[in-house]
């Protein structure tokens, strides 16, 4: 019988801080309680006095490129930088290439899971317009969820025919499915991309970023898909917010549990601003773009208000060289996040903008509870050991040198986080310990229970 006991660590969970040790056995989590220890249980100990252990963090939006886009990042280089992160599952979009259109190509994505992560993993079926009778197939125990591009992004996947929309939030509600969408009014883009190309040309400065995927677009879009879901009582889970109007659409119950539309908000949504672009220039580039100070503020606020349940990474690596053209129109949007999400959003919790109970309930248990997750997301006994010690109080700096994105680089290079992962436990496993990574390892296929 495999075991491994954590003896004297600081617990977050449920809403809850306190002291224990974490017996685990054969993958899953048997006993969570003091002094197990001094019991004599035959195991091997971690020593975790002064260290917090936490849920991993299990994000919801990933871009890893695999398959056909494998130069900026594979399913095995960015869960090796995520897994060092301490983000133990995720759910990768479908704007690959191939894109993930039929079920059949959704199958080979789960087999390159299978042989290349070393996180647990799930994956989204993608939607266009004329995909209906393969998105009707999806199995909800199966896959995470359904990914609508309601603006075109990186990979072109837009879907305008307003049919296909409704069709697919009907089945979301019939069959539990999330259906999670990137909502940007693409027509508005459109004829602001059209202004800012006549005046200002194609080297257009990044500056102008939040005003061509604009604000509008993003009100617009998001008050139109919310009122498609209560029409059709879909299940609908609104990715990656950026502005502060868009919180008036969402409640802000905290019991995540009782809402069919929940909102979500990255961690470059809630660190950069407007006034980054000057230093960050196009490596903090993303669609929606991130936008003015008083959004990024109120985007804080719905975090600790209720308004907005999950915290996520939009992963979306590109090279160097792409990331570095001077043309605004062709350079394209996106950037690698899973290192350093979880010390990012650790760091806002330094710096009082929330307390670690929110931020552990928003990168971990909601996103178990919102999609259903089996026995994943939470210190539970009976639950998997997906867990992560972090030490609260070691200093560290983001170099070039210390990242493991395929693509080299990082919007945090020279940034100082006060928290640091020390060790990350995946199915009872230790795959990440002191900068060290077990490469020989690989996660499960996340299930779900709907």
């Amino acid at each position: 019988m495999q075991k491994l006991l954590i003896a004297n660590a600081t617990l977050v969970n449920d809403n809850q801080v306190f002291k224990a040790d974490v017996l685990i056995e054969n993958g899953f989590i048997s006993r969570i309680q003091q002094g197990l220890l001094q019991s004599g249980i035959d195991a091997p100990i971690i020593q975790a006095e002064g260290l917090y252990l936490l849920p991993g963090m299990i994000d919801d939006q990933v871009h890893f490129r695999d398959p056909g886009l494998t130069h900026k990042g594979d399913l095995n280089s960015e869960s090796r930088a995520a897994v060092a992160g301490g983000i133990t599952s995720f759910m990768e979009m479908p704007n690959t290439n191939p894109r993930c259109l039929t079920q059949e190509l959704l199958a080979d994505k789960f087999k390159l899971g299978q042989e290349k992560s070393l996180a647990n993993y799930s994956f989204y079926m993608g939607t266009s317009n004329d995909n209906l009778d393969e998105v009707l197939k999806t199995n909800p125990q199966e896959v995470c969820g359904i990914k609508i591009f309601l603006g075109a992004s990186t990979g072109n996947m837009l879907v305008d025919n307003p049919e296909t929309i409704e069709k697919v939030l009907e089945f979301s509600a019939r069959t539990g499915l999330i259906v999670t969408v990137h909502s940007e009014d693409e027509n508005i883009i459109i004829n602001n991309s059209k202004i800012y190309r006549e005046k200002y040309g194609d080297e257009l400065d990044v500056s102008f970023h939040p005003q061509i995927r604009s604000h509008e677009s993003c009100v617009i879009s998001t008050e139109k898909i919310i009122k498609l879901a209560q029409k059709t009582h879909g299940n609908l889970h609104i990715l990656h917010l950026s502005t502060a109007d868009e919180m008036k659409f969402f409640s802000d119950s905290q019991d995540i549990d009782t809402k069919k539309i929940t909102a979500e908000v990255c961690v470059h949504h809630l660190w950069f601003s407007q006034e980054d672009y000057a230093t960050k220039g196009a490596f903090i580039k993303w669609n929606p773009a991130i936008k003015s100070l008083e959004d990024r503020n109120a985007l804080r606020k719905a975090l600790r208000d209720g308004q907005l349940d999950i915290i996520a990474t939009d992963h979306a690596p590109h090279t160097l060289q792409e990331k570095s053209e001077k043309n605004y129109f062709k350079c394209p949007s996106g950037g690698p996040l899973v290192q350093h999400a979880l010390v990012a959003v650790l760091e806002l919790v330094h710096q009082g903008v929330i307390d670690i109970e929110t931020a552990i309930t928003k990168t971990s248990h909601n996103i178990a509870r919102r999609y259903k997750v089996d026995r994943r997301g939470f210190i539970k006994e009976n639950y998997y050991a997906d867990l992560v010690l972090v030490d609260m109080n070691s200093l560290w700096e983001v170099t070039r040198s210390n990242l493991l994105y395929k693509c080299g680089w990082s919007p945090f290079e020279g940034t100082k986080f006060r928290s640091k992962i020390i060790s990350t436990i995946i199915n009872g496993e230790i795959v990440y310990q002191d900068g060290k990574l077990k490469d020989d390892f690989r996660g499960m296929k996340l299930k779900f229970l709907r």
